[in-house]
Formats: C-alpha cells, structure tokens, sequence
C-alpha cells in the first residue's frame, strides 16, 4: 500500500494542499512556494533599496551640498532635498505594493535675488537625472511667434542627450513664471497669448501626458521629426518673484511719525497660499498642479556678507583669483564688506546687485593695479566702496639694493 506524500517543509499531506512538487527524495506543496516566493521578492526590494540608497543622497546630504552655494533659505533647501530624494525613489518603483506614487511640483517663490535660480542651478550639479531650465518669459501659446510649451521639453530631450527614456526621468526648472500671470481685461486689447494661453497650454505636460516634442527644438510642423514624450513621472519646479504678494521692508514707505517701535524686524513673513497666487493672476488650475509652495525670504545683511565670503565660488574669491594671477594679494576690510552688502540692500536687487557693486568699485584697480611695478597686496576699505575714487591699502615688495 502506498503511502501518501507530505510537505518536505511544513509536514503538510497531499491531501491538505493544492498541489505537491515532488523530487527523488522530498516534496514541497504550493503554499510553502508561496511563503519561499514571498520571501525571496522581499530580499530582492531590500537589495535594489540598499543599492538606491548607496547612490541616492538622503535629504540631509542634499541640502549640505546647497549650502556649499546658498546662504540661508533652509526651508526651501528642504523642500526640494525632499521633492528630489522622493523623484528618485518614484522613478524606480512607480507602483510599490500595487500603491502608484504621483508626483509632486514645486514652486518657489521670492524676491529677486534671494536664490530662486541659483538653488535649481545647484540641484543640476548633484543629481543623476536629465535636468533643464527653461524661461517662461519667451513662451507663447501655440500658433503665435515665440517658443511653444512643448520647446520645454525638448531642452530636457537635449539634456539627455536624446534619450528619451532617459529624458522622461528627468527634472524641469521653469524660471520667471510670474510672468506669464493672466494680465486685466484693460491692459490688454487682444489675445493673452503669453500669459493666461501659455498657464494653459502647460497644464497637460505639469500634470503628466504625451506629447509630441521635436526632436532638435524647432517648432512643430508637417515636416519637423517628433518623438511621444511622456510626462507623468517629470518633475516640474517653477521660480517666480511674484512682486507684491510680500511686502518689501526696504522700499516700502510707512507714513507713521515717531518712535514707535518697527514691527518689521519682528514680524513673521506673509505666507503665499493658493488664493494669493491665484489672485496675481495665476489660473486656479495651474497652481492646483503645483501642490507644494516654497517661500524664500530677503536676505539679511549678514546672510549678504556670507554670500560674498563663503561659497565655493564666492564673489570674493572669484576677484582674489584674478588679482591673484597678476601676482597682487586681493584682500577686503570688514567695514567694506559690510558696506557693498548694505548698499545690495538699498537697491533691493539681493544677491544680485553684488557683483555690480564690487565690479564698480574694483574697475579702477582692475586697470592700474597691473601696471604697478612691484605690488604685493591691495586692501579695499569702505571708502573705496563708497566711493571709487578712493585710493585703497597699497603694499609693495621691498627692494634689495645690491652692496
């Protein structure tokens, strides 16, 4: 009489179970293979996340590279550390335990020269993927003379060299685009085809569809080779100044007489929210494809001294280096640095008006300094700052006269 076959593993009879696999020698039933199937797909997640992570920078690491080039705006260092660590995990699981993870757009909003392009500028020097900046300000909706919408991607194409696979991995950095807000019914006579039309024609690609995008960037036409890009898994992050919604403590004038305390060192910033956007003319439905709103704020005036001090490439140390070539050691007072920083603030221009400020006041030097026989150092003060005209701290090597 024959005996009945039992699970190997679990001890189970034939009967018990669904089916039994059977060797010479021993026996293993279904659910046993599906308990050791089980098993081994979770090893295997384990080792495609341990060999993501190795690659991948954590959110930490992220935002310490931004700092080697940004001063200050830690909450929007944080925001895109984690938009970014997060586009690398969706890229390569968009379906994890059958749960499909959508993407999430950016937006970061400032004053002019707080650090809006310069943060999107550093992301591209740290990041594994396809990444482009596009200006908002020469689209135009399609049909009309200037870029369509779909030039955007075409940059990203290009940025991957052609690879489309590639490309649709990637990451778009839209710059100026508050100006493209839906303009009031008397400023305009025609057709808003660079503002509200272009706020829609972006619609489709922020929210993720196939599109036919030129293959070179031309615009389309019956004769232009196209591929299908599709952008569901492309990360938008759009940069705009959006002039008004934040109150500029330097320039705003107040008509209270006294010495009543200021309220604006010790007020928090006004928070920018869907509805104010929307109502610099921000169409509902575009911002409601942007579900994250980063805010950076001015720069203080010691935040401006450490931009021209400590970044890697540092307006400082951009002028030592030229100065340096010719031989001469550049070096700047305190008192001048604090100086070129509150002038950057009078202006309101930010970070920005820096290089403007230190090119006016070094132009003089730049000229006659390489002339100079002999020179070992020059010291700018504040007097050269306020006024170029101003000798600064000249320092000569000594001369040894022969016995």
């Amino acid at each position: 009489m024959s005996t009945e076959k039992s699970c190997s593993f679990c001890g189970r009879k034939q009967s018990e179970v669904k089916k039994m696999f059977s060797s010479e020698t021993t026996h293993i039933c279904n659910e046993c293979v599906t308990t050791c199937s089980a098993i081994l797909q979770k090893e295997v997640r384990y080792e495609q996340r341990s060999a993501m992570q190795q690659q991948l920078p954590t959110p930490e690491k992220i935002v310490e590279f931004l700092d080697k080039y940004i001063i200050g705006q830690y909450d929007a260092k944080k925001v895109l550390a984690v938009a970014l660590y997060n586009h690398y995990k969706r890229i390569e699981n968009p379906i994890y335990n059958n749960v499909e993870l959508e993407k999430s757009n950016i937006m970061l909003v400032g004053p002019t020269g707080s650090g809006k392009t310069l943060l999107a500028k550093s992301l591209s020097k740290i990041m594994q993927v396809p990444f482009a900046v596009a200006d908002a300000t020469a689209l135009t909706e399609a049909g009309y003379v200037g870029e369509d919408v779909e030039s955007i991607l075409s940059r990203l194409l290009a940025a991957a060299n052609y690879d489309i696979e590639l490309a649709q991995r990637g990451i778009i950095y839209i710059d100026e685009v508050d100006k493209i807000a839906r303009k009031g019914e008397s400023s305009t006579m025609g057709r808003d085809v660079s503002g509200e039309g272009v706020q829609q024609g972006l619609l489709k690609i922020l929210e993720g569809a196939e599109v036919y995008v030129p293959v070179k960037g031309s615009r389309k036409n019956s004769t232009t080779e196209t591929v299908l890009f599709n952008t569901s898994h492309v990360l938008f992050v759009c940069g705009g100044a959006f002039v008004g919604l934040v109150p500029d403590t330097h320039t705003k004038k107040t008509n209270k007489v006294g010495f009543s305390k200021s309220a604006a060192a010790d007020a928090k910033p006004k928070k920018i929210d869907a509805k104010a956007l929307v109502h610099y003319g921000m169409i509902p439905e575009f911002i409601g494809r942007i579900p994250v709103v980063a805010q950076l704020g001015e720069l203080t005036k010691d935040q401006m001294i450490q931009i021209l001090q400590e970044p890697d490439n540092a307006l400082i140390k951009q002028f030592q280096a030229l100065f340096d070539m010719d031989g001469i050691e550049l070096n700047f007072e305190d008192k001048a640095l604090e100086a070129v920083a509150q002038k950057a603030i009078d202006r309101g221009v930010g970070a920005r008006g820096l290089r403007g400020i230190i090119e006016e006041a070094m132009l003089p030097l730049q000229f006659s300094c390489p002339s100079k026989k002999n020179l070992q150092s020059v010291t700018i003060t504040e007097a050269v700052i306020d006024n170029p005209d101003n000798e600064p701290i000249y320092v000569y090597k000594e001369e040894h006269a022969e016995a």
